[in-house]
C-alpha cells in the first residue's frame, strides 16, 4: 500500500563538511578576480569604442583613404565580437586604431565594413559596422557589465553571509 502523502518526510539536507570551507572561500574569489578581469577587458577594449562612435556618430563620413588593415569577427550564438585594426591617411601621418566591437544579433556569413571618419577627429576613425550598430554595442556592453557586477557582488555578499554563520 503506497503511503499517505502527510507520512513522506524527505531526508534531511546535509551540510558539506566545515573543514572544506578555505576550499569554497578560494574558488569563490578565484570566480570573482577571474570575472573582475572580464570587467577590466571590457573597460579597455570594448568601452572606448563605443564611447567614441558615440562622440563621430553624427559628423563620421566615408574615409577613402583609409582601410582595415585586420579584421575578424567570430560569433557564439547570438554574440557577435569583432576586431579590427583600421588606418587613416592624414596630411600630418597614418592614424592606426585597434576597435572592438561587441554586438547581438542572428547573423550568417561575413561583414563587409567601410571606414569611417569625422575630419575634425581623424584620430576617432571607426566603421560603418560599428555606426549602425551603436545602440545595439550600448546596450549589449551595459547589460554585460550590470551582469557581470551582479555576480561579484552576489558572490562576495554570499561569501560573508557564509562567514559569518560558520
Amino acid at each position: 500500500m503506497p503511503e499517505a502523502a502527510s507520512s513522506y518526510r524527505p531526508d534531511a539536507l546535509r551540510l558539506p563538511p566545515r573543514g572544506h570551507g578555505w576550499i569554497n572561500t578560494f574558488w569563490v574569489l578565484f570566480g570573482v578576480a577571474a570575472l573582475g578581469g572580464i570587467l577590466v577587458a571590457c573597460a579597455f577594449y570594448t568601452a572606448p569604442a563605443v564611447i567614441s562612435d558615440w562622440q563621430v556618430r553624427a559628423t563620421a563620413q566615408p574615409a577613402d583613404n583609409a582601410r582595415v588593415s585586420e579584421g575578424k569577427c567570430s560569433a557564439k550564438l547570438v554574440i557577435h565580437i569583432c576586431d579590427a585594426t583600421l588606418a587613416l591617411r592624414t596630411p600630418t601621418g597614418t592614424v592606426t586604431r585597434l576597435v572592438n566591437y561587441v554586438f547581438t544579433g542572428v547573423h550568417a556569413g561575413d561583414y563587409r565594413v567601410g571606414v569611417m571618419a569625422d575630419p575634425a577627429r581623424p584620430d576617432l576613425v571607426t566603421t560603418d559596422l560599428g555606426l549602425d550598430r551603436l545602440w545595439n554595442r550600448t546596450i549589449t556592453l551595459m547589460v554585460g557589465i550590470g551582469a557581470i557586477a551582479a555576480c561579484i557582488v552576489g558572490a562576495l555578499l554570499s561569501l560573508l553571509r557564509n562567514r559569518r554563520t560558520a
